[in-house]
């Protein structure tokens, strides 16, 4: 019985229910499907499926489109669940969580649109500005190219930023998209995170009614509609990074806990026939290095969502947060590298998934959110007076 499993079953004797507990369920499905996932470089329908039907999709749906308008605590512990056993899975998740987090700031009349059939519709999208919009009666004309779109070909609903031109000048504006007006281009090809299926929305001339977008500015600075829940309030910038973070934490416990039975192994060997080759303190230094940079990691991550469920935060606070992401992942690749080095030549062959979480972790860290360099400019702006 995996890990997994264990925990699964000794939350079924508990009152807990919630999203970490589903999470479980959709922890051991990916397990099983994360081999065929990676071949196929997409996500296999019935783990979809399972992210769906355990509530990933509706966490953050307003209440009054039938959605839980949930917390991002309660979020961060299910995605670190399932990432623990696949990153590309809880990357996933966390797109379909978070993108659905951003349709609710459309108009009323949009969101109806949206979550018409109900709050589990899966949402994906990008707020890279790759399109263009021309105002057309009661709406707008666009056209655009989004690339790296996680979970694509299962969407039923994608949100992508544009530059609509208003009065001569561009607004960039968020537009919801049923499957019906964009196609996927199958251009996903990267070594980590290969199971994200993050390929190619392409939209050729299709027309949005004005209540199927919204400024991007509303979403940037947390202005949603009223009465808005403390999930809606939230900027942008201050969770951004947490929603590419979580899985990469998952990945790193994962690979601690695969590295520390195989330091268990070694130990015994090296302690029953002394020989060439590291000794005890050098699989001790690893784990306690790594571990507590996992750990380190795993606190400031806590402390983004905790801050981000206040509610409205402040720029000081927003800037902290995306330092604090950034940060986390720079301790989480550095965890995960050394944990790699120190698997032995085992831990990187293909059938070791020491190599895969380490491959996904490098991925995921690429991201332009968890970049350290422009989330310490920001910090720097808001702390210092000069």
């Amino acid at each position: 019985m995996t890990s997994a499993e264990n925990e699964l079953m000794s939350d079924q004797a508990s009152p807990e229910f919630g999203l970490a507990r589903a999470a479980r369920e959709v922890a051991i499905l990916a397990a099983q499907h994360a081999d065929q996932a990676e071949q196929e470089r997409l996500i296999h329908p019935e783990v979809a499926r399972a992210v769906v039907a355990n509530g990933f999709t509706r966490h953050f749906v307003p209440v009054s489109n039938g959605g839980n308008a949930g917390t991002f605590s309660e979020l961060s512990a299910a995605l670190v669940t399932v990432g623990t056993h696949c990153p590309a899975t809880a990357w996933c998740a966390s797109i379909a969580a978070n993108l659905a987090r951003m349709a609710a700031y459309l108009p009323e009349e949009g969101r109806k649109e949206v979550w018409r059939d109900g709050p589990d519709t899966f949402v994906v999208g990008a707020v890279s500005p790759k399109g263009k919009a021309v105002p057309e009666e009661d709406g707008w004309r666009l056209s655009g190219s989004w690339s790296y779109i996680s979970a694509v070909d299962h969407s039923e609903w994608a949100l992508v930023l544009g530059i609509a031109q208003v009065d001569g000048a561009g607004e960039p504006r968020l537009f919801a998209l049923p499957r019906s007006d964009y196609r996927v281009e199958p251009t996903w090809s990267d070594i980590g995170m290969r199971a994200t299926g993050s390929n190619t929305l392409v939209v050729e001339d299709v027309f949005v009614p004005s209540t199927l977008s919204v400024v991007a500015k509303d979403l940037l600075e947390g202005n949603a509609p009223e009465p808005a829940a403390n999930c809606h309030s939230v900027p942008l910038p201050a969770v951004n990074g947490l929603s590419f973070c979580l899985p990469m934490l998952g990945a790193a416990e994962g690979a601690l806990e695969h590295w520390s039975t195989y330091a268990e192994s070694r130990i015994r060997t090296c302690e029953a026939a002394p020989g060439p080759g590291p000794g005890r303190g050098f699989y001790e230094e690893t784990l306690a290095r790594s571990s507590g940079e996992i750990d380190a990691a795993g606190l400031l991550l806590d402390r983004v969502a905790a801050v981000a469920d206040r509610g409205a935060i402040s720029p000081q606070q927003t800037a902290r947060s995306q330092r604090d992401c950034a940060l986390a992942a720079d301790l989480l690749v550095s965890a995960v590298d050394r944990l790699f080095r120190a698997s032995g030549t085992g831990g990187h062959s293909e059938s070791s998934p020491l190599q895969r979480w380490w491959r996904d972790i490098h991925s995921a860290a690429g991201h332009i959110v968890l970049q350290f360099g422009p989330a310490a400019a920001a910090y720097a702006r808001r702390m210092l007076d000069v």
